[in-house]
C-alpha cells in the first residue's frame, strides 16, 4: 500500500465520502495520522484513505462507536506487527538452517549386515 502523502484534507474527505471535520476528529482521536507539510497542512496517503474507509465500514456497517473502532484498529495494527515479526523470524530461521546444512558434511556409511557364520557339515 502506498504510504506517500499526497492528498489535502478536502480531497481526501471527498475521496472517502466524509466531511473534512470528520477527518480532523479521527486524527484528534489518533485513528488516522496524516503527514504534515512544513506549513502544517495535512496530507493523506493511500494507506490513510484505506484506513478511513475501514473506519467508515466499522462505524456505518458494523455499528461500532469510536472507542470500539480504536480498539479494533489497535488490535489489527498489533496483529500486523506480530505477523511481520513472525515472518522475519521465519526468514532468519530458514537462513540459519541453510547455513547449518552448508557447514556440516554428510558422511555416508554403507551398511553391510554381518554374515552369519558358515555352518560346517560333519
Amino acid at each position: 500500500m502506498d504510504d506517500r502523502p499526497r492528498y489535502m484534507i478536502s480531497i481526501a474527505a471527498e475521496l472517502v465520502g466524509m466531511h473534512p471535520q470528520t477527518l480532523r476528529i479521527y486524527e484528534q482521536k489518533g485513528l488516522v495520522r496524516p503527514k504534515r507539510t512544513p506549513g502544517n497542512t495535512r496530507l493523506y496517503s493511500e494507506r490513510d484513505l484505506e484506513r478511513l474507509r475501514e473506519i467508515q465500514h466499522l462505524t456505518a456497517d458494523l455499528g461500532l462507536n469510536l472507542a470500539g473502532v480504536e480498539r479494533v484498529l489497535r488490535l489489527e495494527d498489533e496483529l500486523q506487527r506480530m505477523r511481520a515479526h513472525l515472518d522475519r523470524m521465519e526468514r532468519e530461521m530458514r537462513a540459519a538452517i541453510s547455513q547449518v546444512h552448508k557447514t556440516y558434511k554428510r558422511e555416508l556409511v554403507v551398511y553391510r549386515p554381518a554374515q552369519p557364520p558358515e555352518r560346517r557339515s560333519h
